[in-house]
């Protein structure tokens, strides 16, 4: 489903994991961030676009390009696979088009039996009150 050009037009950087992690972490980019320019994209049609545009505006910098960060193992190769699956799934689940919802409405023998369930509750609820001598 994904075009080979979308991930031709992905831009990759390594850059240094933040936190603690002793010496390793002090001298290898093992971190990649991922940038793809939504908007500029030439293997996205405008109406897929606008989806992605409308469905990740919060993830969307100003200039139109969506981010991802990947710093989960110590392997660079493994983060730049990791971070490109987020990438396809993110953007799959963004052109995503819901299914229209079917409106229905409770079938007759439906409503009759809950009104009948309900008389009879009332009934039972009532048969508890104290019995008027007047």
């Amino acid at each position: 489903m994904v075009d080979q050009r979308i991930l031709q037009e992905l831009k990759f950087k390594a850059v240094r994991s933040s936190g603690s992690g002793g010496q390793h972490v002090n001298k290898v980019s093992t971190k990649v961030e991922l940038s793809f320019d939504v908007l500029n994209s030439n293997a996205l049609s405008d109406a897929e676009k606008e989806r992605i545009k409308k469905k990740l505006k919060s993830r969307l910098t100003n200039e139109g390009i969506l981010t991802l960060h990947g710093d989960s193992t110590r392997s660079q190769h493994r983060n730049k696979e990791l971070v490109i699956k987020r990438f396809l799934k993110l953007l799959e689940e963004s052109l995503k088009i819901p299914k229209k919802r079917k409106k229905t409405k409770p079938s007759k023998k439906a409503v009759e039996k809950r009104l009948k369930s309900k008389k009879k509750a009332s009934e039972k609820k009532g048969n508890r009150k104290k019995p008027d001598l007047e």
